[in-house]
């Protein structure tokens, strides 16, 4: 039986996949700073896409998507100026988030917002 982390890396691998096969190219996983985490960090056309990774079993209280609280986008733009800063490039950005659902059979499901919510605090 797989424990969290490892089905989490499941959805972020799935995420990743995802993004690859539609033309992104993968600049980070995981970028984490003292106050806020990035699961993974994507880019294509010249635009960074800040990717929240929200994993669910079927049938969950609370899906992916209303995961996102007001919190959890503090925590990730903060996480985004950090990354920005530490690039030292003026780069477009947005915020993204992929909901993925683990089916009963195991299966993933995934579905994915392009500019889910913006910086503005």
């Amino acid at each position: 039986m797989p424990n969290k982390r490892e089905i989490g890396s499941a959805g972020e691998d799935a995420v990743c996949d995802f993004l690859i096969k539609n033309g992104y190219a993968i600049r980070d996983r995981n970028f984490t700073v003292r106050g806020g985490e990035i699961d993974i960090v994507a880019e294509k056309n010249g635009v960074i896409a800040f990717v929240e990774v929200k994993l669910r079993r079927e049938g969950a209280l609370v899906s992916g998507e209303e995961a996102v609280t007001s919190a959890k986008k503090r925590h990730l733009i903060y996480a985004a100026e950090r990354y920005l800063l530490q690039l030292g490039e003026d780069k477009c950005s947005r915020f993204d988030v992929a909901a993925v659902e683990v089916k009963r059979n195991g299966r993933l499901s995934l579905k994915y917002y392009v500019s889910a919510f913006d910086a503005s605090k």
